[in-house]
């Protein structure tokens, strides 16, 4: 088997290995959508391809997904350089994001992590502010979820030790979430006769 070869089965294997999310990832997609529709707003964070992903997230909200529609308050906390390495310089890198969340977050709002470690100390202290200031949280994890499984109030994990098949996984979560609030949530529905 060829390394393209592998990581196509690899892939393939740890998408599969989403199916039992299905039920969190719906209870996500609600809450995301039900803050949205609400006046609320997503905060959204990770570091390095999580950082990325956390800015395509967002951006599919504010912007668009696939329909024309309104655009929705969504902000990548890793977005404003300026405000990050003052946040580092200040009070260190651990709270980067923590403090962004006391900024900017308000009850009701939704706070989503990306982390394909569970283990990144600024993230853990953004959904501790996150609990404290009453927003909802969602957590993308990988392998064992690491320190952040079980702070969050939904979790999904993707079962793979594999850092790039987790990025991937967590793409494909993302973009999910995105069709079903986009759907369900965010278009205007036909009026009915």
């Amino acid at each position: 088997m060829t390394l393209f070869e592998k990581a196509i089965h690899d892939a393939t294997a740890t998408i599969e290995s989403l199916r039992p999310l299905q039920p969190a990832h719906e209870r996500a997609a609600e809450l995301v959508g039900r803050c949205l529709v609400g006046g609320g707003k997503l905060l959204v964070c990770g570091n390095g391809g999580s950082a990325a992903d956390a800015a395509d997230f967002a951006t599919e909200f504010a912007c668009r997904f696939v329909t024309d529609r309104r655009p929705y308050p969504a902000l990548n906390l890793a977005a404003c350089g300026s405000l990050l390495t003052a946040t580092g310089n200040d009070y260190g890198y651990d709270e980067v994001f923590a403090r962004q969340v006391r900024a900017f977050g308000q009850k009701g709002d939704v706070l989503v992590v990306i982390t394909t470690s569970g283990n990144s100390t600024n993230i853990l202290s953004a959904i501790a502010a996150a609990n404290i200031a009453g927003l909802h949280t969602i957590a993308l994890l990988g392998r064992d979820g690491g320190r952040a499984r079980g702070l969050a109030g939904i979790d999904l994990i993707v079962p793979s030790t594999i850092t790039a098949r987790i990025q991937e996984a967590h793409k494909f979560l993302l973009h999910t979430l995105c069709e079903i609030v986009e759907e369900r949530w965010l278009l205007p529905k036909p009026a009915t006769p």
